[in-house]
């Protein structure tokens, strides 16, 4: 029997009219991870917080949301939505002990909460690996989509492990007004890929789905990563209908290999109307090419890989970018495959061309701007890439970047927080403005809030305990705004886990936590 254990308001039969856009952001909404699928953290529809009134005398700790287990994934947030012939704002928030749950974003009030497993069964346990710790339940960010289902759907993947000690991936589609299962779910995740005269089939026990879930052309795509490395394991991506949940889409990126998992600390695939961009992890990739350019033998550990439907309807590696070093990096653990990126808009140089640019980073110190449109692949006397700034995280990215008004924002690990400006479209090797404090590991992912261009605030988390959160000028960073220890006991929140971001929305600042969400707005309000 499935668990259902749901509470609340009674269903509403409310038909929602609105439609998830490719950006999935629909006025305040926020129903992906970092806002847009092009991943740039930047809600840009923020009226309520301004660079004057975010200030420890006006801002601080509002409210704090309970859960049954912790908050790995970001919060998505629903404007405007009927519950129970009422309309609220809704805060959506999954955990790892498989229990997702519906908040009055400003009250706290639960709305509906559920299960996400089978009654004869429990969260995986942490596999012998401390990265998700003490349960696996739902680790990665879900996603929102306004038109599927009577009243709209939130689909996230939950890890489970039944009596008989057999683990279980499901991907769960529910209504955002009740929490009902949708579509016939859960689905059970399975997969097999073959190629090349090559078979290979995914065991759910060994793999994690840490990469917040994209949305992109009606599937739902996830990627997957291991467990601390414990073999053996590959690299998969696989999609599911958004209205029926069945499998559309499985590739995997290192078939006649091993490991290239796809981790990026928790960020999501990003995509463009037409292509779907993300890093790999390090594992195999074969040096030696087609005539094409790709490798012989279908292997892309320790990559950039751009995505697309071939004539068939099947998705497919276009293009991809790996340095000439990819495999002695993969040898030392030195991969790409620890970081986020960002699609941005397009980048013009000073002859008014556009340019069609990518940015990211991994372990090896570097930030790597690519061109959509020639990726680069791999050349081992060195090849083409459009842009890399050497040394530009001293010690690594363990998170993901951010994007407002033509600057890149990053927080590496041990490092301050570093703007980058675009001039003739490339990025200035020194940092246009930065952080006087900096973030320990795992580092930090900057998210932005802004009314269009104006009011710019960069949002940041340390992974101390307490943590603080942080709040800086987008336009110069060593203009400090708040923080949250500069009240002494008032503001204080206790750890965050993993490589969490806030979430901004309408005033204010959800914060998840090991035990809830730690709200934050203008005290009073």
């Amino acid at each position: 029997m499935w668990i259902r254990h749901i509470s609340g308001f009674a269903m509403s039969v409310l038909l929602l009219t609105s439609v998830a856009s490719l950006d999935a952001q629909t006025g305040s909404n926020a129903l992906t991870w970092h806002n847009n699928v092009s991943r740039t953290g930047n809600d840009s529809n923020e009226t309520t917080l301004t660079l004057s009134n975010v200030t420890a005398s006006s801002f601080g700790s509002v409210r704090f949301f309970s859960t049954w287990g912790a908050v790995d994934g970001e919060p998505l947030y629903v404007a405007g939505l009927k519950i129970g012939g009422a309309t609220h704002n809704v805060l959506f928030v999954a955990t790892e002990h498989n229990r997702v749950y519906a908040f009055d974003a400003e009250t706290g009030a639960e709305l509906w909460k559920t299960f996400v497993m089978n009654s004869d069964e429990t969260t995986s346990g942490p596999q012998d690996c401390g990265q998700i710790s003490p349960e696996i339940g739902v680790t990665s960010t879900p996603v929102i989509d306004l038109s599927q289902g009577p009243n709209g759907a939130i689909y996230l993947v939950s890890m489970t492990k039944d009596s008989s000690g057999a683990y279980h991936q499901r991907m769960n589609a529910l209504d955002l007004t009740t929490g009902a299962q949708l579509f016939g779910g859960p689905k059970e995740i399975t997969g097999t890929y073959t190629i090349g005269g090559t078979t290979v089939s995914f065991s759910p026990g060994q793999y994690a789905e840490r990469s917040a879930l994209l949305e992109w052309n009606g599937s739902i795509y996830t990627a997957w990563t291991s467990h601390c490395d414990s073999n053996p394991y590959t690299g998969w991506v696989m999609a599911y209908s958004a209205s029926s949940l069945q499998q559309t889409q499985v590739l995997d990126i290192t078939p006649n290999g091993n490991r290239g998992a796809i981790w990026m600390s928790g960020a999501g695939l990003a995509a463009t109307p037409t292509k779907i961009l993300f890093l790999d992890a390090n594992g195999t990739f074969d040096t030696t090419l087609d005539s094409g350019g790709f490798p012989a033998s279908h292997d892309f550990g320790n990559a950039w890989i751009q995505m697309t439907l071939g004539s068939n309807g099947l998705i497919q590696i276009s293009d991809y970018y790996a340095t000439d070093t990819t495999v002695q990096q993969s040898n030392t653990d030195t991969d790409l495959g620890s970081g986020g990126l960002v699609v941005l808009p397009n980048i013009y140089d000073t002859s008014g061309n556009a340019h069609q640019l990518a940015v990211g980073a991994g372990k090896d110190h570097n930030i790597y701007v690519v061109d959509r449109t020639n990726m680069g692949k791999y050349h081992p006397a060195g090849g083409y890439v459009y842009q890399v700034l050497t040394a530009a995280l001293p010690n690594g990215e363990w998170g993901a970047p951010a994007y407002f008004n033509n600057q890149v924002y990053y927080g590496g690990v041990s490092d301050y927080i570093k703007a980058f400006a675009f001039s003739n479209a490339k990025l200035g090797t020194t940092p246009a403005s930065e952080s006087a404090n900096s973030f320990g590991y795992p580092g930090t992912s900057p998210v932005i809030s802004s009314n269009g261009t104006q009011n710019g605030i960069v949002w940041a988390l340390s992974h101390t305990n307490p943590a603080v959160l942080y709040a800086y000028n987008a336009e110069n960073l060593s203009q400090e705004l708040y923080d949250s220890s500069q009240s002494g006991k008032r503001d204080q929140f206790g750890p965050v886990d993993h490589f969490m971001s806030p979430l901004i929305a309408n005033g204010r600042v959800y914060v998840p936590t090991p035990n809830g969400i730690a709200v934050f707005g203008l005290l009073g309000n």
